[in-house]
């Protein structure tokens, strides 16, 4: 099964390229929310978050936090949003774990839509048990 991160990371797709080392490759979005809009992937492929190794996992989160900083200082962005899409249901389109990095402004008009839920305090209760049971 063809990954176009994998082809990015092999050097057969080309990307604008911002980190290139060991473990970590990070590179612009080609079609970002705002300018900036950036990727951070492992080398390594891993089809989602819950996967990478913890070998890979820390050098890619450094990588995130680094670029985050670099981004917002560069572009003088007033914050960021640091997002990983995991499955379908969570809008994940390719299949190979990435955090997104993107740049904030506050007039750039990018909103989440939020449709909050509200817990009782026997759901919130029940939900934590069904959790803590996998930690």
């Amino acid at each position: 099964m063809s990954c176009i991160f994998c082809d990015i990371v092999a050097g057969s797709e080309k990307a604008e390229i911002l980190v290139d080392d060991e473990k970590v490759l990070a590179f612009l979005d080609i079609r970002p929310f705002n300018y900036g809009h950036s990727l951070v992937i492992p080398k390594n492929h891993y089809e989602n978050f819950s996967e990478v190794t913890e070998e890979d996992l820390f050098p890619m989160i450094k990588s995130v936090q680094e670029i985050s900083k670099a981004i917002k200082s560069s572009l003088n962005a007033d914050g960021f949003n640091v997002l990983s899409n995991n499955g379908a249901a969570a809008g994940q389109t390719i299949y190979h774990c990435h955090f997104h990095i993107i740049p904030r402004f506050t007039s750039d008009g990018f909103k989440f839509k939020m449709n909050l839920k509200e817990y009782s305090e026997d759901e919130m209760k029940e939900v934590a048990v069904k959790i803590k049971k996998y930690l």
